[in-house]
């Protein structure tokens, strides 16, 4: 009997959705000039259809908040005072390892899905951006053509030197974090930066060197094991928070930029009686070599949380051979291996993520930019002095170096290669303590760098995209005087009375 060739496309379509980007299309709110109360103006994440990935979500927002970081906090300052009586206990140590792994393993997935939130936010910002912008070049084009070049001098002119007044119902600069936000955000720079990384691997190299004095033991494994988990765990709720926490700032800036960028639409459409609603704008779909094409498949398996159920299922299966194991040393670090093992591989796949989906949404953002030059080319305007950040430092530029070699398709199949060669090396101990320690030590250090240079990537996008905001919105504040100056003008003298008692005012 045959297999239907529906139901196998069908089948294919399903197996191979996973880990392709789509092309993206949209369109903005048409800003119409008649009811113009009811108009969506400010930045909406887009609703996702299925209750649960509005769970799954909520979920994410909650592992970044306060709360979540400061119980962990709390939970690792009551470990550290319990090791003043219980240090030489070796479960002490082995207990911290367990929670590390499992925690880090949680926090792996969600961010992992913090990730990808953040792409189709980026992506909707910049199709709706794009579909308005069309518009704009459509309807000032039109204004063009009913002034001649002398005029368009003079307005735009008279756009640049009158902007604070024009533009007085709007701030005057994108919203500033408040004083807890700059603390948290100044603290990210001081983890990831060059310094601090460079610190983490003297202090690795130094334990190291302290092995032969030590016989190679299992404490001296299980004492820097034990400090790499709690730095670990501390790293993992502090890249959660600040990437929540500057993901809720953005779309507080985004929300400025599309007040204004909405209140500009409705200004052309009354001048020039437009009613041609906001095209629909297509992103094509990036494209990727297949090793790009499986890390994002895996990506959008952790992402789902379905890798959440599966640990759940072996904690279970773990909790069961318990007595058989007696609850040893060696039973307790089982879990710990398992979850530190997967958790490494997702650490070299957060990292290639975060660099492959910040390099997508920034080309579409320069394509904005370049638009945006275009269209001020046109109308004789002057494009505001563009904000840039320093990238001439050493430490950026070493930083930057470090930064795409951890986020090639290659370091994350070396990353699996790894992980091969520590199952194998376990192995030929037999699983024992050692062993096992064999594949809980070298994957903490591992995981434990990737989430530093996590939060160097993290800090350099955001101060890109910080400074590409607010260029933008300068952007909109001229554009918005340039157009507020044509409609005076075309007010004729009643119009340049009322420009005349503004600059009195």
């Amino acid at each position: 009997m045959g297999v239907n060739p529906t139901v196998m496309q069908r089948f294919l379509r399903v197996i191979s959705k996973p880990g392709a980007k789509p092309e993206i299309q949209g369109s903005a709110p048409t800003q119409h000039v008649e009811g113009e109360d009811n108009n969506p103006a400010g930045f909406t994440s887009a609703t996702k259809a299925k209750v649960l990935d509005r769970w799954l979500d909520r979920v994410v927002v909650i592992s970044g908040s306060k709360a979540v970081f400061g119980i962990i906090f709390i939970g690792l300052v009551t470990w550290a005072f319990l090791g003043i009586p219980y240090s030489d206990l070796d479960i002490w140590q082995v207990l911290i390892s367990d929670i590390q792994a499992i925690i880090s393993y949680l926090f792996d997935s969600l961010l992992v899905r913090q990730q990808l939130n953040q792409y189709d936010d980026e992506m909707l910002v910049a199709v709706q951006l794009k579909s308005r912008l069309s518009s704009h070049n459509r309807m000032m084009t039109k204004l063009s053509q009913e002034l001649n070049k002398e005029e368009l001098v003079a307005l735009a002119a008279e756009s640049e030197t009158s902007q604070h007044r024009h533009t007085a119902d709007f701030q005057t600069e994108l919203p500033s974090e408040n004083r807890f936000g700059r603390f948290v955000t100044a603290f990210s720079h001081v983890i990831g930066h060059l310094i601090s990384v460079s610190i983490y691997w003297i202090t690795v190299l130094v334990w190291i060197g302290m092995g032969p004095m030590n016989d190679w033991s299992n404490r001296w494994q299980l004492d820097m094991n034990s400090a790499s988990s709690a730095a670990m765990v501390f790293i993992f709720s502090f890249l959660a928070n600040i990437h929540e926490r500057h993901s809720a700032y953005t779309k507080t800036c985004l929300n400025s930029i599309f007040i204004v960028d909405s209140a500009l639409e409705r200004k052309l459409r009354s001048l020039t009686g437009d009613q041609v609603d906001n095209s629909v704008v297509v992103i094509p779909a990036p494209k990727m070599n297949p090793v790009q094409r499986a890390i994002f498949y895996y990506a959008d398996f952790v992402g789902t949380l379905i890798g959440i159920a599966i640990l759940v299922c072996v904690i279970v299966a773990w909790i069961a051979i318990g007595p058989a194991l007696q609850f040893n040393a060696n039973w307790w670090l089982i879990i710990g291996t398992y979850a530190g093992l997967v958790g490494m591989n997702d650490g070299f796949v957060l990292r290639n993520m975060q660099a492959r989906l910040d390099e997508y949404a920034e080309v579409e953002f320069a394509t904005i930019d370049k638009e945006d030059e275009a269209l001020f080319h046109q109308m004789r305007l002057t494009t505001p002095p563009r904000e840039t950040i320093n990238e001439s430092t050493l430490t950026y530029r070493v930083s930057d170096i470090m930064g795409r070699i951890s986020a090639h398709e290659i370091t994350v199949l070396i990353g699996l290669f790894i992980i091969f060669g520590l199952v194998a090396g376990s192995s030929a101990l037999h699983w024992s303590e050692t062993g096992q320690l064999l594949s809980n030590v070298p994957p903490s250090l591992i995981e434990t760098f990737f989430m530093l240079i996590l939060i160097t990537g993290h800090n350099y996008a955001d101060e890109r995209k910080r400074a590409n905001l607010r260029n933008l919105y300068e952007r909109r504040l001229r554009l918005f005087s340039f157009v507020s100056c044509v409609e005076l003008h075309a007010q004729g003298p009643a119009g340049l009375e009322k420009s005349a008692v503004a600059v009195a005012l």
